[in-house]
């Protein structure tokens, strides 16, 4: 079996003198070199042969051949063609990573199709292959490439990403945090988030300007079915939160106009006991789940044929209560090769 690259700084910045590139910025090419945050993210994922692991973002291919010694199949995705062409090089030995040289988005609302058709692919070979996504995520497409997979139709089991500790911590703000948002709701009514690490710039090279963070999003099945359409709650919060502060009625009353009769909405709100001054930020995701539930009922049949229900969303948000587990990583706990100890 071929051996996972070591890629640590010093690896890194006479790779990319010897090719003449230089990371870019634009493209939030920060790359880990440290060995303990890549094993703390792979094994975090639970790789085993059964899996098909999507990353968005190959870099130079270092976690990719990390991942391939574990996962049955690795789809990575680069768009820059200087990185194309350094993880081309450090993947060629391995016979289970395809690279594909394109934007993961076809747009910001949608994944590019070939990736989900090829995916698709990969998991029909076996019933007991299961999808994971597995990324250093570009910080510039993380919110748009997370929720589109989570509120996708491929049946993703487990996804765990670095991103923005800024971001992380958006996706799993409560009620009353000034974080919370659309985000949060819309994640948390369909899997359970949790921050695993913080981590400093210092594990990156290039060091970037903000803090990140580990995070893992396991997908639940019993959530998804809860919601009655995902495309019409991914619109409901966002249009919600755009107007936070407004009250709940008066937002609704406004945003349903033309679909919904006042009387209809009034009755919503009292049938789930929430407020007419209640506002979007004060409302767990489960409340605005069976707001958004109602409302879709009432505009597609012009009745409540199933009456609302507040679900349990107690554990969308796991380490809400286990503190032990979210761990800041201090410039001392950092895994370098020896070469790299002066930097």
């Amino acid at each position: 079996m071929s051996q996972a690259v070591r890629q640590t700084r010093s690896y890194l910045m006479n790779l990319f003198a010897k090719h003449g590139f230089n990371p870019r910025h634009d493209l939030g090419q920060n790359f880990l070199i440290d060995l303990n945050i890549i094993e703390l993210i792979v094994s975090s994922a639970e790789l085993c042969r059964n899996d098909v692991v999507l990353e968005i973002g190959a870099g130079t291919g270092g976690m990719s051949t990390f991942m391939a010694t574990q996962a049955a199949e690795v789809i990575s995705v680069e768009l820059d063609s200087n990185m194309f062409q350094l993880a081309s090089e450090t993947t060629s030995h391995f016979g289970n990573i395809t690279l594909l040289h394109q934007d993961a988005l076809r747009n910001k609302n949608n994944i590019a199709s070939n990736i989900l058709d090829l995916l698709q692919e990969k998991l029909a070979v076996s019933p007991s292959r299961r999808l994971k996504l597995v990324s250093n995520l570009p910080y510039n497409v993380a919110t748009p490439i997370i929720s589109n997979l989570i509120g996708g139709a491929l049946p993703f089991s487990r996804m765990v990403v670095t991103i923005q500790l800024e971001l992380g911590l958006k996706m799993k703000a409560k009620p009353g945090d000034g974080t919370y948002g659309s985000l949060s709701v819309f994640l948390q009514s369909l899997a359970n988030v949790k921050v695993l690490r913080k981590l400093p710039p210092s594990v990156f090279w290039p060091r970037p300007k903000v803090n990140s963070a580990v995070v893992q999003l396991i997908p639940n099945p019993l959530k998804r079915k809860q919601l009655l359409s995902i495309p019409f709650f991914n619109d409901f919060v966002r249009r919600l939160f755009h107007q936070r502060r407004k009250f709940m009625r008066s937002l609704l009353v406004g945003m349903y106009r033309k679909d919904v009769d006042k009387s209809k909405i009034d009755e919503v709100l009292d049938l789930l006991k929430i407020a007419p001054d209640a506002r979007a930020e004060q409302l767990r995701p489960a409340q605005l789940l069976a707001v958004s539930n109602a409302i879709y009922q009432l505009i597609e049949y012009g009745e409540l044929s199933v009456l609302p229900e507040v679900f349990d969303d107690q554990t969308s948000s796991e380490d809400d209560d286990d503190e032990s587990m979210t761990t800041d990583l201090e410039d001392d706990d950092i895994i370098l090769d020896h070469d790299d100890q002066g930097a």
